[in-house]
């Protein structure tokens, strides 16, 4: 436990000092080496290559890579325009738009980070020279964009499918109900909030409209289609799939749309590179940290701790929500899943959990930590784009938050969303 403790608050001493949070976690796992003094430091390396040697990792700079080329390659803006012809015609159709906008992006690029940042941009500033109060404007749009990482293809999945051994597939299929329940919910109270407010609409759009933005953006919501399909169907892994998304979306980007220039795919790359290794570092850090607990048997003494005093299923959940929704306000989503799930996933199975259920209660849970303060990125990038202390964003998007606390307390009360599409899938 003296371990564990100096790991905890070296590492939090090196974030509050500006530390990224990778670099943060392996420094405190060599402190704590050199503290215990009988294991070879040459052991970090040979772990974190360890944590990073997996062929379906592959499959997360390729679907970051597909999500910066569809955004450069216009796919954007054209969802927008087909959400707001759909929604634009209610009381706070344009934030609406973006909440529909969020949930049809979330098919391309799986990152709640890289989607608010890009959704942000446009929709954001729009709101407010529409008459939205820019607390409203930021909090629905990053509250919006949660659903990334929990719709398919979701980078946390495939991470969470890595640590336990479990299908992808299967994982990516569980999203799929609890993410369109979360985007309809957010849908809802974006409504009732506008409503109540008297927030602008858009008008009605016409029929044409309507179809001519849904022709435009087609190529973006076949995307998740094909993805889903090509791996359900056995045509492709999740890997290949990956692959297949960047080439998808270098042929419309360059061929149909023609927006992809040289400069523009040499961006795309950089950005993506530069992604991919921030996930890359934490996911190796996180495994470097779960090894050494391991090593001193902290996963044991937590398990037989909790099952002395936790017996009930539901209960464990319960303790599960509390425990991540704190851990989701201060680390990363991959990070905690990194470091967390390899001490409870044997504890929900020992208890006999459903594995996709506990799963996808751990994700959902995780991911809302990415609008909760004060270091959920969400809520920061949402906050800097709509120019409004982190204060006033808390203020706007807290009853976003309630919201997917309310759809969590679903998810862990009722296992069927998650596992009923993958059972269905599977014939079972």
């Amino acid at each position: 436990m003296i371990t564990v403790t100096l790991i905890t608050l070296l590492t939090l001493i090196l974030m509050l000092i500006g530390m990224p949070i990778g670099f943060a976690i392996t420094a405190g796992v060599l402190a704590a080496l050199v503290a215990l003094g009988d294991i070879s430091l040459m052991a970090v390396p040979q772990q974190l290559f360890s944590g990073l040697d997996s062929f379906s990792l592959l499959a997360i700079p390729f679907f970051v890579l597909a999500g910066s080329l569809m955004t450069s390659g216009g796919l954007t803006s054209r969802l927008l325009d087909f959400a707001n012809a759909l929604l634009g015609r209610f009381k706070g159709g344009l934030a609406m738009s973006g909440v529909l906008a969020s949930g049809m992006f979330a098919g391309i690029s799986g990152s709640a980070v890289a989607d608010t940042s890009a959704l942000g941009r446009i929709m954001i500033p729009a709101m407010i020279r529409s008459g939205y109060p820019p607390g409203f404007a930021g909090g629905v749009i990053a509250a919006a964009n949660v659903v990334a990482p929990i719709i398919p293809p979701s980078i946390p999945f495939i991470v969470v499918a890595v640590l336990t051994g479990q299908s992808i597939t299967t994982l990516f299929l569980a999203g799929v109900v609890p993410g369109v329940l979360y985007m309809l919910s957010m849908l809802v109270m974006s409504w009732w909030i506008s409503k109540r407010n008297n927030f602008p609409t858009q008008g009605k759009a016409s029929g044409r409209e309507i179809w001519t933005t849904f022709k435009n953006s087609a190529f973006a919501l076949l995307l998740p289609v094909f993805i889903l399909g090509g791996i359900r169907s056995g045509i492709f892994n999740i890997t290949e799939a990956a692959i297949m998304a960047v080439i998808y979306a270098l042929v419309v980007g360059t061929l149909i749309y023609r927006q992809i220039t040289w400069k523009i795919f040499v961006d795309s790359l950089v950005g993506a590179a530069h992604t991919t290794a921030v996930i890359m570092i934490i996911v190796a850090a996180a495994r470097v940290f779960s090894w050494l607990l391991a090593y001193v048997s902290i996963p044991e003494a937590i398990s037989a701790f909790v099952l002395e005093n936790i017996s009930n299923p539901l209960l464990f959940l319960l303790f599960v929500n509390v425990l991540l929704l704190i851990v989701g306000m201060f680390l990363e989503t991959n990070a905690a899943l990194v470091m967390l799930i390899p001490v409870l996933y044997p504890i929900a199975m020992k208890l006999g959990i459903d594995p996709t259920h506990f799963t996808v209660v751990a994700v959902v849970n995780l991911c809302i930590g990415l609008i909760t303060p004060p270091a959920g990125l969400c809520l920061n990038i949402s906050s800097l784009l709509a120019r409004i202390s982190l204060e006033r964003g808390v203020v706007g998007i807290a009853p976003f938050l309630f919201t997917a606390l309310v759809v969590l307390v679903i998810l862990t009360l009722f296992p069927q969303v998650s596992v009923w599409l993958p059972n269905l899938m599977a014939g079972s």
